[in-house]
Parts: C-alpha cells; structure tokens; sequence
C-alpha cells in the first residue's frame, strides 16, 4: 500500500494555513513535518487521518490502514497497562501486547493503573497502542512530549521495526529521532496566503 497526497490544502477555523501540500511514501518509509508553532503540522495530521476535510487536492492511500496518536494519550484510567493494551488489541483484531509491553518498557507496569501513571509513562503506553493496531500508516503529533532521552529512544526504535516490517509513518516533531532515512517535508513555505478583506467591515466577518 503506498500512500499519496497531491496538491492539498487546508483550513483551521475556516482560515486557509497550507496549500499545495503534495508528498508520496511506500513501505518502509518515514516522513518528518518540520515547521514552527501554528504551521499546520495538527491539522495537516487531522486531515490526513480523516478527522476534518481538505479544502482541495486529492489523498490516496486506504484509510483503514491509519493509526492516529494524537496529543491527548486516549487512555482508560481505571484500566492497568495491560488491560488498556489488550482492549484495543481486541479492537482491532486481538494481537499479542506482549511485544508492546517490551518496545516501551512497561512490563514492571502492566498491573500499574494508567491514571496512576506519570505523564511520561502515560505517553509510552499511548504510543504503544500503535503497536497492537496492526494499522500500517502510523501519522503522530509530537510524539516524544513529555518522554526523556531513553523514552525516546525506545519510540524511535519502534518506528524503526515499524518501517522494516513494511510500515509507513507521518511524524510531527521538533527532535531528531535519529532515522537519517526519514524525509523531511518543511511545511514553512507551503503556507497559504490569506484572504483579503473586501473592505473594512469584511476584516472582523
């Protein structure tokens, strides 16, 4: 499954941020979105995914094949570790959570309430449910917040099997994760220019 995405553009508020946005990935490869604050890197991510529609441009891959990690960990907190892992296992098709458990060191956890967990444990269990997924096309929105340096050592390593086992990933992020095979798409210079005011009343519609 590749996935392509040609000339889009999109809007937050009903306030144009980028056009012309066109990029293409295959097996096996990882595309970094760079750009500061307010860029369009969320909403970009949050069209790709589905969750709000593109003002234009096309996008071609299989939306069954997603996995969104969004800012907010989407944990149950008066689950264990294991039993947030095992119910979206079961979501989506019932795969073993053993191999998550390990990717992001949380097997000393597994008994552990998510919501007695601090924010950097909550993170990797967050990021572990990609894992359980089985969804080929992981798109992530700063995934390393609130990880220190060996967290996210552990989340790169587990892009890294991702796209060796024929995966694909979208990352917002500011931090080398240290996958020098990853493109990076500056979203700087695809910003879209805003539209005029007719006159002055038409600044504050």
């Amino acid at each position: 499954m590749d996935m392509r995405v040609t000339d889009l553009s999109i809007a937050r508020g009903g306030v144009p941020l980028l056009e012309g946005v066109s990029f293409a990935l295959v097996p096996g490869q990882a595309l970094i979105l760079r750009g500061p604050n307010g860029s369009g890197k969320t909403t970009l991510l949050r069209t790709l995914a589905g969750l709000q529609p593109a003002l234009a441009g096309t996008l071609t891959f299989d939306s069954e094949s997603v996995a969104y990690g969004a800012h907010a960990d989407g944990l149950k907190a008066q689950m264990t570790v294991a039993e947030n892992l095992t119910f979206w296992a079961a979501v989506h098709g019932g795969a073993d959570i053993a191999p998550a458990l390990a990717a992001f060191d949380l097997q000393a956890l597994r008994d552990r309430l998510a919501g007695a967990l601090s924010a950097g444990q909550k993170r990797r269990l967050g990021l572990a449910r990609l894992m359980v997924t089985g969804r080929a096309l992981w798109l992530l929105d700063e995934p390393t917040v609130s990880l220190d340096a060996g967290s996210v050592a552990l989340f790169a390593a587990a892009v890294r099997r991702h796209l060796a086992g024929g995966g694909m990933a979208v990352i917002a992020t500011h931090i080398d994760l240290g996958l020098p095979e990853a493109a990076v798409l500056d979203l700087g210079p695809l910003k879209a220019a805003l539209p005029q005011a007719d006159d002055f009343d038409g600044a504050f519609l």
